[in-house]
């Protein structure tokens, strides 16, 4: 007993009735300041007030109401979580136990058990928890706007179109006609630039037929709007894979090709998707100008921080590499295992 006093991870204080520390072990000792050890083992009123910032309550985060230390109903703190201030670590919050051990003799123990790795684990599960419900927000409301301007704004128009050119045959009048054709040829190119604003809001083919069809149908718009030869390769295995991870891959891949036109300088990129090691992989190569990794890139930045937060969420990376004129290369890799596998 006395080895796992001393050799405990836990940090453990023995307090009399009076409030003076009885004995502390190693991990107390090294928490607490050279003053605030002096304090307590001398039974300073509110010694321990010096480093705690209050416990958790079922109405507050942290609170000094109804001190644990000096409670009378010690069964309520039998289990808690309390916040104190430690050396070299700043405010750390601890699982705690404080109660009574020999009644006779009012003798109280407290047994403190760090808690940091499992806040920060809960708190980066709760921000990507928050961040994939955003971007599932994001991707359904994209979804729903592309829907509405294909199915609604897009036929209003065809409808105006046709209406246009039904005048042709009901007056002979040539400057009545030059403005309805060049009304029509406006229309038009105006349901193109639609059409094409509902496909990269929210691509119909990924959701319907899955990434393979969804990259040959964006890449073939983007060699048509930018003259871009896009040089596509897929040896994927399976026609679907989960919904997240598809929308991952593509909006990767999207912001990837898109950053080659607007910074590369380079009339081809290479797309490669594959399969390897039980992992799905994009990656997009270019031999254009290129950029020094760690400084600041030409436009935001914001584009490649985007990348990254996406992968994550799918527990996957994104590893970037760039030299100056030898272009950019962007590698996305996401581990697949059975359970979030789609097969059709």
């Amino acid at each position: 007993m006395l080895k796992m006093y001393k050799n405990s991870t836990e940090a453990i204080f023995f307090f009399n009735s009076g409030g003076h520390t009885i004995s502390m072990n190693p991990a107390a000792e090294k928490i607490m300041s050279i003053h605030v050890l002096e304090q307590l083992k001398i039974g300073a009123e509110n010694a321990l007030c010096n480093v705690c910032r209050g416990y958790t309550s079922e109405s507050d985060l942290t609170t000094c109401k109804d001190c644990y230390f000096t409670s009378s109903n010690h069964e309520d703190f039998s289990s808690f979580q309390v916040f104190l201030e430690t050396v070299g670590k700043g405010i750390v919050p601890y699982a705690a136990t404080f109660h009574v051990i020999d009644a006779e003799k009012g003798t109280r123990v407290f047994i403190l058990r760090d808690l940091s790795i499992q806040f920060e684990t809960q708190t980066k599960l709760q921000q990507n928890t928050m961040m994939k419900n955003i971007i599932k927000a994001q991707e359904n409301e994209r979804k729903r706007i592309s829907r509405e301007l294909h199915d609604s704004v897009a036929q209003e128009l065809l409808s105006a179109v046709v209406d246009l050119r039904a005048l042709k045959y009901m007056t002979d009048d040539q400057k009545v006609l030059k403005k309805t054709s060049e009304s029509t040829a406006t229309l038009i190119r105006l349901m193109d630039d639609i059409r094409n604003l509902s496909v990269e809001l929210r691509p119909s083919a990924l959701d319907d037929f899955g990434l393979e069809a969804a990259f040959r149908s964006h890449f073939k718009r983007l060699e048509e709007s930018f003259g871009l030869n896009i040089d596509f390769i897929s040896t994927i295995k399976r026609t679907r894979y989960e919904s997240e991870i598809e929308t991952v891959l593509y909006r990767v891949c999207q912001e990837a090709v898109f950053n080659a036109i607007k910074y590369a300088q380079v009339e081809t990129v290479q797309v490669h998707l594959f399969e390897e090691e039980n992992s799905l992989q994009l990656i997009v190569k270019d031999e254009g100008v290129g950029f020094i990794l760690g400084a600041h890139p030409v436009g935001t930045g914001l584009g490649l921080y985007g990348m990254n937060e996406r992968a994550e969420l799918v527990l996957g990376n994104v590893t970037i590499s760039s030299e100056i004129d030898k272009g950019t290369t962007i590698h996305l890799c996401v581990p697949l295992d059975e359970k979030r596998e789609v097969a059709i």
